[in-house]
């Protein structure tokens, strides 16, 4: 009874140990980098290919609109807190026609329209 009751007891302590201070947590990035100044480069009527070129392969494919691209941003950092960006292009007959999301050009003062 007595090795019962103690291995309980070390259970519930390593257990309550789970966030040990002093311990390094690494940050988690996943997905496509995409930053304002990417996205400042992106213009109405650019190709599939030329997108490509600037942003990269996007993360997730649409299997029901080809025409949809979606990058996704998210990191989760050692502290626990997480953020989460996104970009979605819409290209129609080839062409990139709009965009919407977390971005935004032309949004930075200094940026050229």
């Amino acid at each position: 009874m007595r090795k019962i009751l103690l291995c309980a007891t070390v259970a519930i302590l390593i257990a309550g140990c789970s966030e040990f201070p002093g311990v390094y947590k690494i940050d988690i990035p996943q997905g496509n980098v995409v930053t304002q100044e990417m996205v400042d480069q992106l213009r109405p009527g650019m190709t599939p290919s030329q997108v490509r070129y600037i942003l990269g392969t996007p993360l997730v494919s649409d299997s029901f609109s080809e025409n949809r691209w979606d990058y996704i941003y998210s990191i989760k950092e050692g502290s626990g807190r997480r953020y989460q960006e996104r970009i979605s292009l819409f290209f129609e007959d080839g062409k990139l026609v709009r965009l919407g999301g977390d971005f935004r050009p032309g949004s930075k003062p200094d940026a050229t329209p």
